[in-house]
């Protein structure tokens, strides 16, 4: 779903400006500009929204010296500075740059002077949660609801700018829920089976022939395809392989697998076998390690009503199992906070990444969803800025899938890259291809750019783009600190004007083709029941959480929490032994064999050959720093040891 534009805003946001800040008559109400989704045209009103429906909704609230929140933020993530890894602890955020308890009464009084009834304030005073009926907010923020269709749903919108009282203008950062702009957040996960709404998702099954190691098997069955004998696909990488892939299977083995660290991970929803599957994976998989209960704490919110089926909560249960199971891969002695949202919007995804934030309960976040693009309501992009703003200055990680459909053209209409990829103050994951050989080692590797090609009366079709690595260089987003002279010239002026350099993403990039994926287990829905089951996925919703749970590994081996590692990354470990480049290849893919219903043979099985570096798109994998893999992929202990 397209979302509102926040160019003008967002790029302010990162300059530390204060961005749109309310438009205030001399003794009237202020206006929040772009507040109004540019998709509720009067042409595309259906109808009134119903006076008496119940909306929750936020007032996030602005942070006191914004710009020297990000200047601190920037000291501390920076190994050149003499503050580098100097963190604040969340009281001592909380102090110097939280809205303070009189700028949150102020919004609480307002807000129940209109009737509101007030939900929720985080510790750390980000927002004030209420909830009213919509005719209280026509009344309040002096709007009419109505509902609009917009890419074949129909959403409730404000017909026009929200308006807040005056003097409210330097506390109030933005409005979040009152439309329904981020009703669609979806997870970056390619190869999944087709959700259904809980309980568990449809069933999937791989089909065979596929092969235990990359190369093992070749089809000498269909026609070759451009002259060559190409290799199933692999069945699925288990933990083993991934570890052997990205060297350190020995460490892991020696005790360095993360112990002593909290990686966190947020979706939405929480699936109710998520725990028992991921230990039946382990034990299946990777038996040395298995998942203690010790080691899993799962807090969920209650789903907002309606979601579930909104959101198609079931694929939000694959997703679960793909984070957990990946990150104890990599870290099988980390301790894994899952934190699961009430729907799959913006509003209940940022409140649990605010939750872990604020409490700061974790050295690192793994977060596997994404917009398509980068056209996001603006109070959504200056709020979760924010967050991640306090993320940085409390030494915390967050790590961002960059997406799995490439320079997302095909959706949006033109090259973007993804939020919140996107923002300077997150690590934005990227994607790869990866051939791991019978003895765990890399035997190609290069950026996850799939075409896919159809076998019809005995000949092979020409290869057709179907999915890859988000990147690209942002709209919003001016070019950060760190990625001066290292991010060529051509890409950070892609998409700008003038002489303005963008944010390039992505960061770094780790296993991500689904073609080349990774097993992974969880119970499923099957014609015959429902059951525990295993079947191979990717998408840069693997490759984030693989990234975090070597972070943990790094951060229990160099006895120090690396944080926000991109200045590190860019200037310490670009084009050294510690990062392996990522590379083009040539006429190499894999031929994939699946069912036709997902499950068994009985609805026949469809052939295809999945090629890698698909040329169909604007975005690339060169030599050196590129937009689909970023500065390349870890190598074993020599990027464990960051610091």
């Amino acid at each position: 779903m397209r979302k509102t534009p926040a160019l003008v805003v967002a790029a302010a946001v990162v300059a530390g400006l204060a961005a749109a800040l309310p438009a205030a008559a001399a003794n009237g109400p202020a206006v929040i500009p772009q507040s109004h989704p540019q998709w509720a045209t009067p042409s595309a009103k259906v109808a009134a929204t119903a006076a008496g429906e119940s909306v929750t909704f936020r007032v996030y609230l602005r942070t006191n010296n914004e710009t020297g929140a990000e200047a601190l933020a920037q000291s501390l993530s920076d190994p050149t500075s003499a503050t580098y890894a100097q963190y604040l602890t969340p009281a001592q955020v909380k102090a110097q740059f939280a809205p303070t308890q009189s700028q949150v009464d102020s919004v609480r009084t307002w807000l129940g002077t209109a009737g509101f009834t007030i939900d929720t304030v985080p510790t750390n005073n980000a927002y004030v949660e209420a909830t009213g009926t919509t005719t209280q907010i026509d009344n309040a923020f002096r709007v009419q609801l109505g509902e609009y269709t917009t890419a074949g749903q129909t959403l409730r919108a404000p017909n026009t700018d929200l308006s807040i009282p005056a003097n409210l203008t330097n506390t109030v950062l933005g409005v979040v829920g009152i439309d329904q702009s981020e009703d669609l957040m979806t997870p970056e996960l390619a190869g999944a089976p087709t959700p259904n709404v809980v309980p568990p998702p449809a069933g999937f099954r791989n089909a065979q022939p596929c092969s235990q190691f990359f190369g093992q098997l070749r089809d000498t069955t269909d026609p070759q395809f451009q002259g060559q004998t190409l290799s199933y696909a692999p069945c699925g990488y288990t933990p083993t392989q991934v570890r052997g892939a990205y060297g350190i299977n020995e460490t892991v083995r020696d005790g360095i697998d993360g112990r002593g660290v909290t990686v966190a991970i947020v979706d939405a929803f929480g699936s109710p076998n998520l725990f028992a599957d991921a230990a039946e994976y382990a034990r299946r998989n990777d038996p040395a390690h298995p998942l203690l209960a010790s080691q899993f704490t799962q807090m969920v919110a209650d789903p907002t009503p309606g979601f579930e089926a909104q959101c198609g909560a079931a694929g939000w249960y694959t997703e679960q199992s793909l984070d957990v199971e990946a990150v104890h891969a990599m870290a099988p002695g980390a301790h894994i906070l899952f934190v699961g949202g009430a729907s799959c919007q913006d509003v209940a995804l940022d409140a649990s990444l605010n939750s872990i934030v604020a409490a700061h309960s974790a050295s690192m976040v793994s977060n596997s969803y994404g917009h398509a693009g980068e056209d996001v309501p603006a109070a959504t992009v200056q709020a979760f800025h924010q967050i991640a703003v306090q993320a940085v200055l409390e030494g915390i990680g967050l790590y961002f899938s960059s997406g799995d459909s490439g320079d997302e053209a095909a959706k949006v209409g033109r090259p973007e890259a993804d939020f919140a990829a996107v923002d300077p103050f997150v690590t934005a994951v990227g994607g790869t291809s990866l051939g791991i050989d019978k003895h765990n080692r890399v035997m190609l590797q290069t950026g996850w750019e799939i075409g896919k090609s159809s076998l019809g009366n005995g000949v092979w079709n020409p290869p057709v783009y179907q999915s890859g690595a988000g990147g690209g260089t942002s709209r919003v987003f001016a070019e950060p600190f760190y990625q001066k002279g290292v991010v060529p010239d051509a890409l950070a002026a892609e998409n700008q004007t003038g002489t303005n350099r963008g944010r390039v993403v992505p960061d770094i990039s780790m296993l991500a083709d689904p073609n080349t994926g990774f097993l992974i287990g969880l119970t499923e829905t099957f014609p015959t029941g429902v059951q525990y089951d295993q079947f191979r996925i990717g998408g840069t919703s693997l490759a984030s959480p693989l990234l975090a749970g070597m972070m943990a590994d790094s951060d229990q081996l160099d006895h120090f929490h690396h944080g926000f590692i991109n200045p590190l990354l860019y200037h310490f470990t670009a084009h050294t032994p510690a990062i392996s480049d990522v590379q083009p290849v040539t006429n190499s893919g894999v031929v994939r064999v699946d069912f036709v219903n997902g499950v068994d043979a009985t609805g026949g099985l469809v052939r295809t050959v999945r090629m890698f570096n698909d040329p169909d798109q604007t975005i690339h994998t060169t030599r050196g720093y590129d937009n689909v893999t970023g500065v390349g992929t870890p190598r074993g202990v020599l990027f464990l040891l960051l610091s």
